[in-house]
């Protein structure tokens, strides 16, 4: 049987759909990156300890339309148009103490790959334009400051 994915599709029970809140650095020299993502609820998770390059695309993906995308993201998306394949969903979840993702692909066949670095899996995600789902588990209550 044939597990077919749909960008429309819930999310499993233990996956929230999340949206990019806020994107910033943690340093004044823009070294390391965070963003805040954040469901439907108001829950929130924290992502930090990733390059502050990546940070700098995901941030520049939601503000421009039809800026040139770096050319690891043209490279992913040659492989994919010659491969008919669309990424259609990412998903972020703990393996020990780092945050892993899944990326889920459809078309001729449907591909996952498994067990990348969440802080590029995120990028890809805000590139497409394509659900994000991180693990209920790492989403907490909205802090204030």
């Amino acid at each position: 049987m044939r597990n077919t994915m749909d960008i429309n599709q819930a999310p499993e029970p233990d996956y929230d759909s999340v949206t990019i809140d806020y994107v910033g650095f943690v340093d004044p020299y823009a070294v390391e990156g965070m963003v805040v993502l954040k469901a439907d609820n108001g829950k929130e998770f924290h992502m930090r300890a990733f390059s502050g390059e990546v940070a700098k695309h995901i941030s520049s993906f939601d503000d421009t339309e039809g800026e040139q995308a770096p050319s690891i993201y043209q490279m992913i998306e040659e492989i994919c148009e010659q491969n008919e394949l669309t990424l259609v969903k990412v998903k972020i979840y703990e393996s020990g103490d780092v945050l892993r993702a899944n990326l889920y692909f459809t078309g001729k066949k449907d591909l996952v790959l498994r067990n990348h670095r969440a802080s590029d899996a995120m990028a890809l995600a805000a590139y497409y334009k394509i659900p994000l789902l991180v693990r209920k588990k790492l989403l907490k209550e909205r802090m204030e400051a």
